[in-house]
This record gives C-alpha cells, sequence and structure tokens, in this order.
C-alpha cells in the first residue's frame, strides 16, 4: 500500500516550498490555492508564477481549488496567513487528522494565538505547529533547514509526523511546547520590521545587532509571562527565526521595513505587496496584549506607532535611543 497523500493548504511561497519539499522523495502533495489561474498553473506548468517563480515544481504535487478535497488526508499542513486561519479552517468541518499550523502570527481582534484559533475552528483535530528560520526559496531549492515541531499530543504524534515530514534536507525538531514555537514566529515578524528600518536608515551593522539583542529580549519577557519555555524561545523558533529573518531582504517584513526607514509610508507599502507581512498585522495586537498583562516590549511600540503613522522611522530610533539607561 502507497504512502497517504499529505495536503498543504494555502499556495503562497511558503505553502508552495513546503509541498516541494514534501515531493521530493516522491509523496503525493496536494496543494490548495484559492486562485484558479495559480491551480491551473501548477498543474500545467509545474510552476507558482505568482509567489514562487524561481521553482519548477515536482509532478507529484497536484493543485486543487476545493478544499474539499483535503477533508478526508490525515496530514494537513496549513499555510495560510495568520488572519485567514480561523475562516479556513471552518471550511473543513469535521477534520480530525494531524493538523501542523505553519502560519505565524496573532490573531487581530482577538489576540489569538493560532493553536487558539485552530482549536475553535477545528476541535477535532490534532495539532502541532512547525516554524523556525526558513525562507522559502531555500526550502524549495533543498538547501539544509532545521525547524521546530511542537506536538499537541506528544511523542506518539511527533512519530507520526516526524516521518512523514522529514526529508535529508529538512530535519524537524521535537518539542511539546505549542506556545513557545508560535511566540517566537509571531515576535520576530514585529521585530524584522524594526531592524529594517534600520538598515533603512543606514544606521550601520552594530545598530542592528544591539536591536536583535533587545528585541530577543523582548520576545523572552513576553513569551515567559505567556507560559513559553525559554529553551524554545532561545531555539529554531524563537532566536534561529530572529537571526534570519532580521538580516535579509527575503525576509517580507524586514523588507517592509527597510522602505518604511528610506522614507516610504506604511500604507502605500503595503498596498503595493504581493505577499503578506505578517509583521504588520500582529504588531498592534501584540503590543496591546504587552500593555495588558505589564510586559515591557519598547521596540515592539515604536513599530506599532511607525506602521499607525503617528512615528517617523527617524524618531522611531531617536525614541529608543533616549530610553532611560538601566542594567542589561
Amino acid at each position: 500500500m502507497g504512502r497517504a497523500a499529505i495536503g498543504v493548504v494555502g499556495a503562497g511561497a511558503w505553502g508552495t516550498a513546503l509541498a516541494q519539499m514534501l515531493a521530493s522523495d516522491g509523496r503525493d502533495v496536494v496543494l490548495w490555492a484559492r486562485e484558479t489561474e495559480l491551480v491551473e498553473a501548477v498543474n500545467t506548468s509545474h510552476r507558482n508564477p505568482l509567489f514562487l517563480p524561481s521553482a519548477t515544481l515536482s509532478q507529484s504535487i497536484r493543485a486543487t481549488g476545493d478544499l474539499s478535497e483535503l477533508a478526508a488526508l490525515p496530514i494537513l499542513l496549513i499555510v495560510t496567513p495568520a488572519q485567514h486561519l480561523g475562516v479556513t479552517l471552518r471550511a473543513l468541518p469535521g477534520f480530525a487528522g494531524d493538523l501542523v499550523l505553519c502560519a505565524k502570527g496573532i490573531e487581530a481582534g482577538t489576540g489569538r494565538l493560532m493553536a487558539d484559533v485552530a482549536r475553535d475552528a477545528a476541535p477535532s483535530a490534532q495539532l502541532a505547529v512547525l516554524s523556525g528560520p526558513t525562507f522559502a526559496h531555500e526550502v524549495a531549492a533543498g538547501l539544509p533547514t532545521a525547524v521546530t515541531l511542537a506536538c499537541g499530543h506528544g511523542e506518539a504524534q511527533w512519530q507520526r509526523l516526524s516521518a512523514a515530514i522529514a526529508r535529508p534536507q529538512f530535519r524537524p525538531y521535537y518539542s511539546d511546547d505549542m506556545i513557545g514555537t508560535e511566540i517566537g514566529g509571531a515576535v520576530k515578524n514585529v521585530l524584522a520590521i524594526a531592524c529594517g528600518v534600520v538598515d533603512g536608515l543606514r544606521l550601520g551593522q552594530n545598530a542592528r545587532a544591539a536591536l536583535i539583542g533587545r528585541g530577543f529580549a523582548e520576545m523572552q519577557r513576553f513569551g515567559l509571562a505567556l507560559g513559553a519555555m525559554p529553551e524554545t524561545l532561545a531555539g529554531l523558533s524563537g532566536l534561529g527565526d530572529l537571526v534570519l529573518t532580521c538580516s535579509s531582504t527575503a525576509s517580507r517584513n524586514y523588507s517592509l521595513g527597510k522602505a518604511l526607514g528610506e522614507g516610504a509610508s506604511a500604507a502605500s507599502v503595503m498596498a503595493d505587496r504581493t505577499t503578506v507581512a505578517e509583521g504588520a498585522f500582529t504588531a498592534p495586537v501584540l503590543a496591546e496584549i504587552a500593555r495588558q498583562r505589564g510586559v515591557s516590549m519598547p521596540i515592539v511600540d515604536a513599530v506599532r506607532a511607525l506602521l499607525a503613522g503617528t512615528m517617523p522611522a527617524g524618531e522611531m530610533v531617536t525614541a529608543l535611543l533616549s530610553r532611560p539607561l538601566r542594567a542589561e
């Protein structure tokens, strides 16, 4: 008997890259895409011209626009934008297999992490979170990548999922800390915008390194306040992902910040983007949760003000530098 197909919900750059990685050993992968023209392009020319034009996709990837075709598969990777996760999962009523959450963000309006959204929308599913330092084009090209795979149902679920997901160039590490794994991915998106601003203003590598270090301190404070494990935050899905996305224009969040640092308005940059910079949606709700919890996150607060248009990029940096001197 052949191996069951794996479903990937969401055909953006990251979803397509994950589908390509899963298909690298010939496994059948069903890729759900919202755009009709994208379904046709994947199935006829084996390309994703909208979101991952650099990759020639495996012929064992089949695209569909009908979400119900994935409902009977045992494993689904959910790679929709964070703000669309709930509505997408509600279109899969009764799904009881393994649901691997790959979106990085916090739901605007409710302040819920993705696992909390998924528990409400798909209460019968077995939840896990996949996160880490991953640029989509590198994963699609088969370059070495390591991620955290946090399983909400313990080692039995880890055995199932690691056997299905691991590939020679894609190495998952086990965790049972879904909260910490999610928080690392959500917070680093906001911090990556700040690092992009620093580079857009040409403030130098010293300043960027300082921001990464102080940003990581904010991530730790926030994560620990919500029950994350410190080793998770210091691992691949926290510090590892932070370092990657704070230093390259391949990061959508970093490139957004860089454009803001160079003088563009948030509204104009966001309107011109075909891909989602999750940190722009996460910053306001993250700052509000931190305020409610009494967690100091000055960098996150500054990014929120910048995105809202109430503080220019130069003033944002000045405000951070003029904070009272204190112990590290």
